[in-house]
């Protein structure tokens, strides 16, 4: 039995369906169900044996502390999050709420039901904290790949609360014996993923003739990791990590902002081609930088490599035709999460 926080979201739900498909593992979903949590995303295994969703906050300790009492799970995977950067500029208050509150009342409650377990669970018992690369900082051009052993240097509001949250669980690592793992990822893509980051949003608006909206130049440059393949990184940091390690996930895919966006305009004409006969990157469209943009995030893999022997199976070229057949198959799903106040939001942060 394992405890999944924020597995309703787009990281998480990949995970919960994974671990439910493979058969490894009976899972307890808690979810707040914000924006980003969708139900929809589930509802394939919603009626599994193994599988139990629980509406509610982490930061909720009396919830938390008797879904670890009834439940007695040996793992803990804390997905958990407000997760996008430009919604952090915005309004931060969330980010430390959710980043920062509501993982300090996780850990607490985490901390005693660790301490009534007897020895043999206790040698048993993990707690798997997802973090991002973000909490790192920036990279120039020619800076080598973030390694578990940099320094944090976070730049935007979430960063930092991300940053923050990462050194609770060390100190309750450290401080209270808490046997936690913490795994570092750079930008995740693949089905299920809410239309505000830039790969679902410029799908969707390239196929329903909207601009494609690009900050700056295009030339931030992100290392791209398929979902699927950090879901199976996650599952081999929990089951054979190191206690108190951090393990850094990346794709080895680093590409230019504009690089995804031609990319992903090149298969849609392959794929879908417009009744004009025009390609989609006509549609393409450069608006003003978001604040604090980050230049360059890249992850060195090499020690999930070395020490647990998980390396990531998708290219970025095989994994981006995935993600886009999965859009163009399942639109029902997108169409479902596409409120007016979702409308609204994309209005705002990147002009009508």
């Amino acid at each position: 039995m394992i405890l999944v926080t924020g597995g309703a979201g787009f990281i998480g739900s990949n995970f919960v369906i994974h671990a439910i498909k493979y058969g490894r593992h009976k899972i307890i979903n808690l979810d707040k169900l914000t924006y980003a949590g969708n139900l929809e995303t589930l509802r394939s295994i919603s009626g599994h044996e193994n599988y139990l969703f629980v509406h509610g906050d982490i930061g909720d300790e009396k919830l938390v502390s008797s879904l670890l009492e009834k439940h007695r799970p040996y793992a803990i995977i804390n997905f958990a999050a407000e997760s996008h950067v430009d919604r952090s500029i915005h309004g931060p208050r969330d980010f430390i709420q959710t980043n920062i509150v509501g993982t300090f009342n996780l850990l607490e409650s985490v901390r005693g039901y660790y301490q009534s377990l007897d020895t043999h669970e206790k040698m048993q018992f993990r707690f798997l904290h997802v973090s991002t690369d973000e909490v790192y900082g920036t990279l120039e051009k020619n800076d080598p790949p973030f390694s578990e052993s940099n320094p944090y240097e976070p730049n935007s509001p979430y960063a930092a609360s991300k940053a923050a949250s990462d050194h609770l669980v060390r100190a309750w690592h450290h401080t209270y014996g808490i046997p936690v793992l913490t795994t570092n990822c750079s930008n995740n893509y693949g089905p299920y993923q809410f239309p505000e980051k830039l790969i679902p949003l410029i799908i969707h608006n390239a196929l329903n003739h909207k601009p494609l909206p690009i900050y700056g130049d295009g030339l931030q440059v992100r290392d791209w990791l398929y979902v699927e393949d950090h879901c199976e990184a996650i599952e081999t940091v929990l089951l054979n990590g190191k206690i108190g390690e951090t393990y850094n996930i990346g794709g080895n895919n680093e590409k230019t902002n504009l690089f995804v966006v031609e990319t992903i305009c090149q298969i849609l004409d392959r794929l879908m081609p417009r009744q004009d006969q025009k390609s989609y990157a006509e549609l393409i469209t450069f608006v003003k930088d978001r604040l604090g943009h980050d230049r360059r995030y890249a992850i060195n893999a090499k020690k999930i490599s070395l020490e647990l022997g998980w390396k990531p199976k998708e290219t970025f070229e095989t994994g981006i035709e995935k993600t886009i057949r999965w859009y163009l198959e399942n639109s029902v799903w997108v169409n479902s999460i596409l409120s007016g106040s979702y409308r609204e939001w994309v209005a705002k942060q990147y002009g009508h």
